[in-house]
């Protein structure tokens, strides 16, 4: 029987990642998540495993490479400027083909921003975000409990591509509390012929990402790429509602997903035929499924709390076919379902969305 408990986000994260067999937590401290690495320091000790608060973002991901190489279970987590700091790091993991997974509870930027929920790291997160051409799995929970289990499946999925693989989320979600299901969960860690763990019975291992000789760097990016195409190819994840019928496809995603659906409801109620397209991997991007919607629906509506950023893979995907409007709030205002409604109307109407107008159900 599953035993259901109110959680916050950040700690079902940290229970998630426990309960998936993490072997070491490598953090430091950063608002909205440090509750996430407040739960590793209680628990990983009591449990015989490692947490370290490193001195520095740098310091921690550098902890990760090494625990990585030795083939642990291993997590980081930060928020947005924290993240930055972390990308060198990444990059490495990447480029060594080490999994690792790593905790981005965002917050509004640029710069030091402040502490309010945002979504302006997707272009970082989605696109590699540190040097050369590479890749994170990239999963977008919307709710505590999707939140605690990606957390758990992450681990499973780092290790079987021997990629970093990185949970989004945002302060909101980092922040709320909700009803939880403490699933049993059963970890599926994959051997490690690879690990520094070594070398008294076989031939040693090497982790290096540097290769002076360009053709030999160039197929260690072949051979990534040909791992990124395979993930491409599996790894897809977006849950849909209300688009059988739907003439205008709200696509949204971790908070923004969850004010969208209740704007798409209060457009429903008065007869609008819209639905909702909820991305769960950004990258992988559902790119094929929003172009078979292309050819269905009018246009697109994507609800984002930044300036615009996952609209541009929408565009990309539907090729034109159907145009792609933007709802959205900056600088850690979560965009409401006013506003959304409001921007539904417009697109109904054959207008451009106006910022932050918002509809006659919340006024101005």
């Amino acid at each position: 029987m599953l035993s259901k408990v109110l959680a916050k986000g950040n700690e079902a994260i940290a229970e998630g990642a426990i309960r998936a067999g993490c072997q070491a937590y490598f953090g430091y401290p950063i608002t909205p998540q440090t509750e996430l690495l407040e739960y590793m320091a209680r628990r990983m000790p009591e449990l015989g495993r490692v947490f370290v608060q490193a001195e520095s973002e740098v310091a921690a991901i550098s902890m990760v490479f090494g625990a990585a190489a030795a083939g642990a279970r291993v997590m980081t987590s930060s928020s947005s400027p924290g993240i930055s700091l972390k990308q060198e790091g990444i990059s490495y993991l990447a480029a060594n083909n080490l999994p690792a997974v790593i905790v981005n509870v965002m917050r509004g930027g640029p710069g030091l921003g402040n502490i309010a929920p945002a979504q302006a790291d997707y272009f970082q997160a989605t696109k590699g975000g540190g040097h050369g051409d590479y890749h994170s799995i990239v999963l977008a929970p919307s709710s505590v409990q999707e939140a605690m289990d990606l957390t758990s499946e992450a681990f499973d999925l780092a290790d079987h591509y021997r990629v970093p693989v990185m949970v989004l989320t945002d302060g909101y979600i980092g922040q709320m509390m909700e009803p939880v299901s403490r699933r049993e969960w059963q970890p599926h860690p994959e051997p490690k012929p690879w690990a520094l763990s070594g070398a008294k019975d076989r031939p040693r291992n090497l982790f290096r990402s540097i290769f002076l000789e360009v053709e030999k760097l160039e197929n260690v990016n072949l051979e990534l790429q040909r791992k990124y195409r395979r993930i491409e190819q599996e790894q897809v994840r977006y849950f849909v509602e209300g688009l059988d019928d739907a003439d205008l496809a709200l696509v949204a995603y971790g908070t923004s997903a969850r004010v969208a659906r209740t704007a798409m409801r209060w457009a429903r109620q008065e007869g609008l035929r819209v639905g909702l397209f909820r991305p769960v991997s950004l990258y992988p991007f559902p790119y094929a499924a929003i172009a078979s919607l292309a050819g269905q629906v009018k246009a697109f509506l994507c609800v984002e709390m930044n300036a615009g950023q996952m609209i541009e893979d929408v565009r990309l995907a539907s090729a034109g076919r159907a145009p792609a409007y933007l709802s959205n709030r900056l600088g850690g205002i979560v965009v409401s379902p006013e506003e959304v409604l409001a921007a539904i109307k417009r697109v109904y109407s054959g207008q451009e969305p106006a910022y932050g107008e918002r509809d006659e159900k919340g006024g101005q």
